[in-house]
């Protein structure tokens, strides 16, 4: 992968290095998302875009259709970074996850998927494809979610167009984090604890 600007492989500051560290620990790599961007904003920063995604447990949507929500906005803004990021999170919860991420592209049929999470895709698919949404689409979506999951609905596509946005403005990719989620396992499992949960929203 080539980017922009070059990633940051020895941060200077106690706090960049223990991002890193933590980091590292949690995927195996730094991604490249926290070399290019992350190392070289300041510490409020860092802060704001780790909030985005903590906010995500204040939703009243459904936890998994807030990711399946992301996921579809990361593929149609063709942020590749942000896929393999989601699509790593999706799995660390649960691996049942691995075949709804898979059917994604065709949640419109695909049996997996509830008329509700159906509405919910469409509505975040046009809004984020045309920046705008039809007034079918919206009452469409109106019959299955109440008010406050239609606002976090629409939380998810702004907030998420922001690490995507981030990601290609700067050349940055996916780092594979899945693949080597799978390598790390095989070699036995390594310790992770909630200290580490503030840090891994720096690789969105």
């Amino acid at each position: 992968m080539t980017t922009y600007l070059a990633p940051i492989d020895k941060p200077r500051g106690l706090i960049m290095k223990l991002l890193y560290f933590f980091i590292r620990r949690m995927f195996g790599t730094v991604p490249t998302a926290t070399k290019v961007f992350t190392a070289r904003m300041p510490a409020g920063f860092m802060s704001f875009y780790s909030k985005t995604y903590r906010l995500d447990k204040k939703l009243h949507l459904a936890s998994e259709t807030a990711m399946l929500i992301r996921q579809q906005v990361a593929s149609i803004n063709t942020c590749s970074a942000c896929m393999d990021a989601g699509r790593w999170f999706a799995l660390r919860d649960s691996a049942d996850h691995a075949a709804r991420f898979d059917a994604l592209p065709e949640y419109r049929t695909n049996p997996l998927f509830g008329d509700a999470e159906r509405a919910a895709l469409d509505y975040a698919t046009e809004l984020t494809a045309n920046k705008m949404v039809s007034s079918d689409t919206f009452a469409r979506l109106a019959r299955h979610c109440s008010e406050r999951e239609i606002c976090d609905i629409v939380w998810l596509v702004a907030s998420e167009h922001l690490a995507n946005l981030t990601n290609i403005g700067l050349g940055v990719g996916s780092d594979g984090l899945c693949e080597l989620s799978l390598q790390r396992a095989k070699k036995g499992p390594k310790s992770s604890d909630s200290s580490e949960q503030p840090a891994t929203t720096a690789a969105r």
